[in-house]
């Protein structure tokens, strides 16, 4: 499997190669599980929900399960010009959006070193 490959589930509907949902590729979704993995072994996390939309594929962290999640980190490839990937704080607060999720990313984790 290659980098770019979108993440399928056993079971899962194949999507149609025209892309008829926007997903994160293996990579990006590494990243965010990464950054998922610290903030719980903080104890600042402790669960999470993803959901591939026709529109945006949205990665959304929760301080409690029964919570509204605390942010939403979402690729949504029709506002490229303005960055595809964005951080969206529980009020619905725009946090940070750009086209490199590393950079997107530093909203939630500003001590993070990048190689």
């Amino acid at each position: 499997m290659g980098d770019l490959e979108p993440i399928t589930f056993p079971g899962g509907k194949r999507s149609k190669p025209s892309g008829t949902k926007v997903t994160f590729d293996r990579r990006e979704l590494m990243r965010i599980l990464e950054l998922y993995g610290r903030k719980v072994a903080a104890g600042e996390w402790r669960d999470y929900a993803i959901a591939f939309l026709k529109d945006r594929a949205v990665f959304s962290v929760f301080r409690r399960s029964s919570e509204m999640p605390l942010y939403r980190i979402e690729k949504n490839m029709a506002l490229r010009r303005q960055g595809a990937y964005a951080v969206v704080a529980a009020s619905g607060l725009v946090l940070k959006r750009g086209d490199s999720l590393d950079r997107v990313l530093r909203a939630i984790d500003p001590l993070r070193v990048v190689n």
